[in-house]
């Protein structure tokens, strides 16, 4: 019996399997590289720190303070959800985005962050949640009082860098 052509199959074989496990390691390794949206993912991508989170905060609050309510909603992504914190409706694109932030602006309302907490999901996507209050004015009577609030942000970032929110709720504290 002659075992050479054998040992010729077992090195064929052997060598079919080893380019298929390299196939399907370099596969994975595609496959683990892209992000949610099939985006490979690129080395100068790098993941947002919690500083830049806590600035769109601000930026956002910075919105309010012009009083303008299309300044606000341009922070909002077109499909986002506002479920807000004076108002009983849910508000599901700019028009309606627009008209919560008429109202709630009449207000002069500053925020202040009391609590946060950010989760980096990945490197185009973060959470924002926590407590925040608000000073507000009267517009009629002019008098002061504070808004204590549970709130979460949901931003994506955009194709051209930017970070929009996708979704926002803010809720009364229950025991204010």
């Amino acid at each position: 019996m002659n075992r050479r052509p054998a040992r010729r199959r077992i090195a064929v074989v052997a060598t079919a399997v080893a380019a298929l496990a390299a196939g399907t390691f370099a596969l994975g390794a595609g496959v683990a590289g892209a992000d949610s949206r099939g985006k490979s993912a690129q080395p100068s991508a790098r993941m947002a720190t919690e500083a830049q989170v806590l600035g769109l905060f601000d930026n956002w609050n910075a919105a309010l303070r012009t009083g303008d309510p299309q300044k606000v909603a341009d922070l909002y992504a077109a499909d986002a959800v506002l479920l807000p914190t004076v108002s009983n409706n849910v508000r599901t694109d700019r028009a309606e985005i627009v008209d919560y932030f008429e109202h709630f602006l009449q207000n002069k309302p500053v925020g202040t962050k009391v609590e946060s907490v950010v989760n980096v999901l990945d490197r185009d996507t973060v959470i924002d949640t926590g407590v925040y209050e608000f000073a507000l004015t009267d517009p009629a009577t002019g008098a002061k009082n504070t808004v204590k609030a549970r709130y979460t942000y949901a931003y994506e970032k955009q194709d051209d860098g930017t970070w929009l929110i996708v979704n926002h709720h803010s809720s009364k504290m229950p025991e204010s």
